[in-house]
């Protein structure tokens, strides 16, 4: 089963400053010119607020100069506005203004009000769900780079929802994100390996992405690759480290999942040495601590 994050935008306001223009206080020269009607100081002023740097944070005083420099046509400060309706932070909440201003920055190209977009369309929030909406906002922010939208316009394709089902453009659009470590990418690509769709089954390369996203704690890619240790499929057999996996997706699952990974950990375990026994949960004990929230 493929890894589909089915969430509302989760886009947060982020410190967008331009290379050196960060605030470590609001001077009075940048406030000055903000003041005067200078968008990108109106913007500056509210990143300020908005992330706290330099002054109290205050997500009211934030909304008002972002949206100052949104009504000129700032297009990161539209994004933001955008961004505050959804969240309801600084701004009432109300996905439809939040889908307006993400279109006027997604419009001037801003790759993640592309992507927020998309995600509206794809939940129906504020606006009419719409599938094909949803991969053609997609659409824009991957072209753009955006890994997130390659993810999710890589979801799009593999169900076949508002685009022709299309398995081998679903690869193509995970491996562009799991190339830049998108996780959910790495082990949906893995997946279509396992089951030889739009790429020619390959279990090496299966287990290759299923240890990428492994490695930065995704239950399910611990769980399919401690299975193809225990099975030696597509890595050599191997139950210490079939041991380590599973027992790694017990830790990080939770309900019926976790007691099917409880199950084949426990399977394995029945099988080592106590000494090998040992040896694994210590790694798995030093996995845990490293990635302790």
């Amino acid at each position: 089963m493929q890894c589909r994050r089915f969430f509302p935008v989760t886009v947060l306001v982020a410190a967008l400053f331009p290379a050196g223009a960060q605030i470590s206080k609001i001077d009075p020269t940048l406030l000055g010119k903000a003041t005067a009607g200078d968008a990108q100081s109106q913007y500056l002023v509210g990143m300020a607020y908005a992330t706290g740097k330099g002054v109290t944070l205050d997500d009211t005083q934030a909304a008002a100069w972002f949206q100052k420099a949104a009504d000129q046509g700032q297009k990161q400060a539209e994004y933001q506005v955008g961004v505050l309706f959804h969240t309801g932070q600084g701004l009432p909440q109300d996905d439809a203004q939040a889908a307006e201003w993400f279109r006027r920055a997604g419009d001037q190209g801003v790759a993640e009000a592309q992507l927020a977009l998309g995600q509206l369309y794809d939940h129906g929030q504020g606006v009419p769900q719409s599938y094909p909406k949803a991969a053609e906002w997609y659409a824009k922010a991957a072209t753009l780079g955006n890994d997130e939208a390659q993810y999710d316009l890589g979801t799009l394709n593999e169900r076949g929802l508002g685009v022709p089902q299309d398995f081998a453009q679903a690869a193509f659009y995970y491996r562009k994100a799991a190339e830049q470590g998108n996780s959910a990418a790495q082990f949906n690509l893995g997946l279509l390996y396992d089951n030889g769709q739009g790429v020619e089954q390959d279990y090496a390369q299966a287990a290759i992405w299923y240890n990428k996203a492994a490695e930065q704690g995704l239950a399910r890619a611990q769980y399919n690759l401690g299975s193809m240790f225990a099975s030696g499929q597509g890595v050599p057999r191997d139950l210490s480290e079939a041991y380590y996996w599973l027992a790694l997706a017990a830790n990080n699952w939770i309900g019926e999942r976790q007691q099917q990974a409880i199950r084949a950990r426990d399977n394995v375990a029945s099988r080592l040495t106590p000494a090998q026994l040992f040896q694994a949960q210590s790694r798995v004990a030093k996995w845990m601590a490293a990635h302790r929230p």
